[in-house]
C-alpha cells in the first residue's frame, strides 16, 4: 500500500468501467477492481468453434439508448437490427399460430383484456417521476401491493392474464407474484413505458452489437490498461476522515474515494468498516436479483426464415416460453435463443446439461418442426449460478420497498458512493443504465476531489 488512488471503482462491468473512463479522461489516478477473470459484468459474449458468437448476457439496444450509441461511434463499433421480418407463433395448449404484429391471434375478450392492460401500465408509469418515484401520490398505494395483485384485479380474462405473465417475466424476470406493482411501473418508466420494453422496432429489443454486447467494455478496459486488476475480489473497505482503504486476498490498496459497481445483492459479502448506515442494508436485503437462463441451440442455417418465420415464440409450456432469432448478421448461421425465467429458470436450474439441452430441444422441435433437433451446437448459461451476478437481469423489489426506502439506494455513505444498472434514472437494468449511472457517480465525485 505505498500509492494512493483518487477513486478505487469496485466491478468493471459497464458501470464501473463508465465511472473510470471518466475519471481517467479527468486525469485522476483511478484503478478498477473485478473479481471475475474478464471484464462486462452481466454483459458476456462466448465465442463459438464455428467463428460465431452469443451473447449469453444483455445484448439489446435501441432507441433513447444514447450513451450506448455514442459508445459504439467512439469505438468504430456497428449494430444491426434484430430480425423481426415474417411471422410470430403463438404457441398454446399445444396449438401452434403464426401471427403478424406484436398481439397475437386472441378471442376478442381475451384480446381486450390485455390491450387495457398494457395501455394502463403505460398511462400509470407515465406519471412517475424516475428520479424520485416515492414522491409519487400513489407511491405507498400502490407499492402495497404485487403486479400480480393488480393484474387479479384489472385483467378478466384467463389467457390475457397469462400472456401478460410472460411478457412481465420477460421484462423483469421475476414472476409477477414476486414485484411490487409500484416498482414495475417504475422501472416500464425509467425505460419510457411498457410498450418500449417488449417491442423489437422502435423498442428495448430493436438492435444487437455486431461482434457481441461486450465488445465497448473491452475496448474501455484496454485504455484503462494497468488501472484494471482482474482476480481481484474486494472483501473489505475501511473508511476514516482521510480516505479508504480496500482490501481482497493478497491486496491492500488506499484511495481518497470509492465507487461501488455491483448489484447490491454482492454488496452484502463485503465487509464496510464502519457499517453501512441501517437504511441501506435494510433496502439491500430487499433487492433480490431476478432469475434467468439463456439457452442457444445453433444451426447450420436460419431454417426458419424460409417457412415465412421471424423465430419470435411465445408460449405457456415448457422451460423456455420466450424465443428469439439470434442469428448473426449475414446469417450465416442459425441461432435460437429461449430465455428461461423467474420460477422455470429456478426449476432448471436443477436438472443436469443434457437435461437442460433435451428439455430446449424439445420446445424447439414444438415450435419449429424436427429440423430444430438438428443442431451443430448447443449452450446455456445461468446468471443466478454465478458467484459475482446472484441472478439476472437485475435487483428487483417486491412491495412496500421502493416508496419507503427507495431514496437511500444512491446516498453516499462517506466516501462511499454506489453506481450500477440498479441505481440508474433511466434505463434501470439495461446497459444504458449502468452506463449512466458510471457517468453519474464519476461526475459527482469529480465535484469532491
Amino acid at each position: 500500500m505505498d500509492q494512493l488512488y483518487d477513486v478505487i471503482v469496485v466491478g468493471a462491468g459497464y458501470a464501473g468501467l463508465s465511472a473510470a473512463q471518466r475519471l481517467q479522461e479527468a486525469e485522476k489516478k483511478v484503478l478498477v477492481l473485478e473479481a471475475r477473470d474478464r471484464v462486462g459484468g452481466r454483459v458476456y459474449t462466448k465465442s463459438l468453434a464455428s467463428g460465431s458468437y452469443v451473447d449469453l448476457g444483455a445484448q439489446w439496444i435501441g432507441p433513447g439508448q444514447d450513451h450506448m450509441y455514442a459508445l459504439l461511434k467512439t469505438y468504430d463499433l456497428q449494430h444491426f437490427p434484430t430480425y423481426d421480418q415474417g411471422k410470430s407463433l403463438l404457441c398454446w395448449d399445444g396449438k401452434r399460430k403464426s401471427y403478424n404484429g406484436l398481439i397475437p391471434p386472441l378471442p376478442l375478450p381475451a384480446l381486450l383484456s390485455l390491450d387495457r392492460a398494457i395501455k394502463s401500465m403505460n398511462r400509470l408509469c407515465r406519471t412517475i417521476d424516475p428520479a424520485a418515484p416515492w414522491q409519487h401520490p400513489r407511491a405507498k398505494q400502490w407499492d402495497s401491493m404485487t403486479l400480480q395483485g393488480w393484474m387479479d384485479q384489472t385483467m378478466m380474462s384467463q389467457k390475457a392474464k397469462q400472456l401478460f405473465t410472460i411478457a412481465a417475466q420477460a421484462i423483469y424476470a421475476v414472476h409477477p407474484s414476486e414485484i411490487s406493482f409500484f416498482f414495475a411501473l417504475y422501472y416500464a418508466r425509467s425505460g419510457k413505458d411498457f410498450d418500449t420494453l417488449m417491442n423489437i422496432r422502435q423498442g428495448a429489443q430493436e438492435s444487437r452489437i455486431l461482434g457481441g454486447a461486450d465488445l465497448p467494455a473491452k475496448k474501455i478496459a484496454e485504455a484503462l490498461g494497468h488501472q484494471l486488476r482482474l482476480s481481484h475480489a474486494v472483501r473489505k473497505v475501511t473508511q476514516d476522515m482521510e480516505g479508504v482503504v480496500v482490501k481482497g486476498d493478497g491486496f491492500q490498496y488506499k484511495t481518497r474515494k470509492l465507487i461501488f459497481a455491483v448489484p447490491p445483492v454482492l454488496l452484502q459479502q463485503i465487509q464496510c468498516n464502519p457499517a453501512l448506515p441501517s437504511s441501506k442494508w435494510q433496502l439491500f436485503q430487499r433487492m433480490p436479483m431476478g432469475a434467468v437462463w439463456k439457452c442457444y441451440a445453433i444451426y447450420s442455417t436460419p431454417f426458419w426464415r424460409d417457412a415465412g418465420l421471424n423465430g419470435l415464440v411465445a408460449s405457456n409450456n415448457g422451460h423456455t416460453r420466450l424465443v428469439f432469432d439470434n442469428s448473426p448478421a449475414d446469417g450465416s448461421k442459425g441461432i435460437l435463443m429461449g430465455f428461461v425465467l423467474a420460477d422455470e429458470a429456478r426449476a432448471f436450474s436443477l436438472l443436469s446439461e443434457a437435461e437442460r439441452k433435451a428439455s430446449i430441444l424439445s420446445s424447439l422441435v414444438n415450435y419449429f418442426g424436427p429440423e430444430a433437433a438438428a443442431t451443430e451446437a448447443y449452450t446455456d448459461h445461468g446468471w443466478q449460478e454465478e458467484e459475482w451476478s446472484r441472478g439476472c437481469y437485475a435487483a428487483m423489489m417486491g412491495p412496500h420497498t421502493l416508496s419507503s426506502m427507495g431514496m437511500h439506494l444512491r446516498t453516499p455513505v462517506g466516501h462511499l458512493h454506489f453506481a450500477g444498472t440498479e441505481t440508474a434514472e433511466e434505463w434501470n437494468g439495461y446497459m444504458e443504465g449502468a452506463i449512466r449511472s458510471g457517468y453519474r457517480e464519476a461526475h459527482l465525485v469529480l465535484e469532491m476531489i
